[in-house]
């Protein structure tokens, strides 16, 4: 609703003009006193009052992300589909994967600045989802199908199953998909923003680390680099197999060179291959 003008001989005269004239209340109403009533010597100045009705929580919160998206230079409009229980915004934009971010973190940060706008100045919290191309329901299901993987494998080990740090609204579906699940409990551990969720089975050994879903076990031993392990005798030889120097006066064996310890003099160090 577009702001109107109304006036009267008072500031409170024109104020319950334009709450009548506009069929709101007071508390419903913006209000902008624009010029104070006065009498002057000859005649009198009247009130001038500019009064709106205040945007609703949810209409605040869409048109402050229209505004963040437009400083981001992102082409995108926010529609309200629900603000009942919940606030719900839809963003539409051909640039989705810049809204949604990866896994969703730009996505979490539009929403979670949205949600501290809509509830400026409210007793009661009112939650609110924002989403862009039905991003949070795929999400969701994604996770949910997770959660039946991850207590299938911890029953199946024996063993606490740990996932990556999800943020709380992630580990509320995980939560809650297994909360009815038999032989496993789930637990939040860690904290943020690194807190994540451990699948626990029923005997699970108190001092177990976990498994960290989705880490494969390496081929063969391997240092921490993901390299093949050497392992080294105390004299420098490789895999137990020593490299024997030649005595002295003796000659290298074919094919191989000669190492020479000593200072550098030119090609005093490189002896030729026979």
């Amino acid at each position: 609703m577009e702001e109107q003008i109304f006036t009267a001989k008072t500031v409170d005269e024109a104020i319950e003009l334009g709450l009548t004239t506009l069929g709101i209340t007071l508390d419903e109403a913006e209000i902008t006193v624009l010029e104070e009533g006065k009498k002057k010597l000859f005649g009198s100045v009247k009130a001038k009052v500019q009064i709106k009705k205040k945007g609703s929580d949810a209409r605040r919160a869409a048109d402050f992300i229209d505004g963040l998206l437009e400083i981001l230079g992102i082409q995108a409009v926010s529609e309200i589909t629900d603000e009942d229980e919940n606030i719900r915004i839809e963003i539409k934009t051909p640039s989705s994967s810049k809204v949604i971010g990866k896994r969703g973190d730009v996505l979490d940060a539009i929403q979670c600045i949205a949600g501290a706008v809509a509830n400026t100045g409210r007793d009661e919290y009112k939650k609110v989802v924002v989403d862009c191309e039905n991003y949070r329901t795929q999400r969701e299901e994604t996770l949910k199908k997770l959660a039946d993987k991850l207590a299938k494998k911890a029953i199946e080990t024996g063993r606490k199953v740990v996932l990556e740090p999800m943020n709380p609204y992630e580990r509320r579906i995980i939560h809650s998909a297994l909360a009815n699940y038999e032989n496993v409990k789930t637990v939040s551990e860690g904290r943020e923003p690194a807190r994540y969720i451990a699948v626990i089975p029923d005997g699970a050994k108190p001092y177990d680390k976990g498994i960290k879903f989705g880490e494969r076990k390496p081929f063969g031993n391997r240092d921490k680099g993901g390299r093949p392990e050497r392992k080294f005798d105390r004299r420098g030889g490789r895999d137990g197999n020593r490299e024997r120097r030649p005595s002295s006066g003796g000659r290298p064996s074919r094919g191989k060179k000669e190492i020479v310890f000593g200072a550098f003099l030119g090609n005093s160090g490189n002896k030729s291959e026979e």
